[in-house]
């Protein structure tokens, strides 16, 4: 993947591999392959997804990403407010600190990821004290009620703490945390998996028109594809801490070129019920990091796998513009994707 201008974060070859240790000594007698060469870049104002099945390494590489833990190799290029482009992966954490404010997260469980005893104020006021230096109390109660209804809560709620909030409302002051610091890249976990359906659709819509007000790009893990069909640009579906798929929303979900991405899209519910679907079991259960097969990692679960598949593993390739896939068996295969809208009017 090229260098670009309009690319605000491009990794590169990103891998983390944590080590497996055993015996008296603790000595090193494997690795976890949790992100196992990873590529991909985010273009500024645009959402990525980032999707596969729990354990595929959707969380670890969003947490390298971020250097919430540190990564074993690989390139993590960011482009700042001043346009420069810097390696996140090679800096010591002295000068990581001062570009968190252009970097931020939003984690999958509000509850656990807010202090029961400290009130609404110190929670988002926190960014505002530690990394901008704004020691006026007054000065972060008025941004605070700023960010506050910028979300869609009254000002007075900061005075209130994180148990007397639903679990929407929590996410929601996650969300104002998150954005205390004007950051251009935010990180959202799974932010809508520990909510009712209702409240996953008024969150959703909050953060897209957040996006579209403060111009804020997103780095989206998901599990739910739904979700991720509503909400997101482009999809890179991973499987066993590499990438099996990258693309366009509607080229990943309507016609998908890797056998994975193809059973992931037959899970994904119609609201129709008088359209018979098509399920497409997957065979075997996910391979270990520890220990993953030989050649493609999905090929002993893969309907379609031959002997090349088990001895070589593929590269991701351009396809068609903006669709990479890595299957050696990609462009021979038609596989089924979910049905557009107009297919499933003809077909009921």
């Amino acid at each position: 993947m090229h260098s670009n201008d309009s690319y605000l974060l491009e990794v590169k070859h990103l891998k983390k591999y944590f080590p497996i240790r055993e015996g008296f000594f603790r000595r090193v007698v494997g690795h976890v392959r949790a992100v196992d060469d990873v590529s991909f870049a985010i273009r500024e104002g645009e959402t990525l997804g980032l999707v596969g099945e729990s354990g595929c390494g959707k969380t670890t590489t969003a947490r390298t990403i971020l250097r919430a833990i540190d990564p074993t190799a690989g390139q993590i290029l960011f482009r700042t407010a001043q346009g420069d482009v810097v390696d996140l992966a090679a800096l010591p954490e002295k000068d990581i600190r001062p570009l968190r404010r252009d970097m931020q997260m939003i984690f999958q469980d509000p509850f656990a990821s807010l202090n029961p005893r400290m009130n609404i104020l110190d929670i988002v006021g926190e960014p505002l004290l530690v990394i901008d230096g704004m020691k006026s109390r007054k000065q972060r109660m008025e941004k605070v009620a700023q960010l506050l209804e910028l979300v869609g809560l009254r000002a007075e709620y900061m005075q209130r703490f994180p148990h007397a909030f639903s679990g929407g409302q929590r996410q929601r002051i996650v969300i104002a945390r998150a954005l205390a610091l004007n950051p251009r890249l935010v990180v959202a976990d799974e932010p809508v998996s520990a909510l009712d359906v209702s409240v996953q659709a008024q969150v959703l819509n909050l953060m897209r028109d957040l996006q579209e007000k403060l111009g804020l790009t997103y780095l989206f893990v998901a599990h739910d594809l739904s979700v991720v069909k509503h909400f997101c640009d482009r999809i890179n579906v991973m499987y066993v801490g590499k990438i099996a798929e990258s693309g366009p929303t509607s080229e990943i979900f309507f016609r998908p070129r890797h056998p994975y991405t193809s059973a992931l899209m037959s899970a994904v519910p119609i609201a129709n019920p008088r359209l018979r679907k098509t399920i497409t079991p997957l065979e075997g259960d996910v391979p270990s990091p520890a220990n993953p097969p030989s050649g493609c990692y999905f090929h002993p679960r893969c309907p379609y796998a031959t002997e090349v598949c088990a001895r070589e593993t593929p590269q991701l390739e351009e396809i068609s513009p903006g669709h990479f896939v890595s299957c050696h068996r990609a462009s021979e295969l038609t596989l089924p994707g979910v049905a557009r809208p107009e297919e499933q009017a003809l077909a009921a």
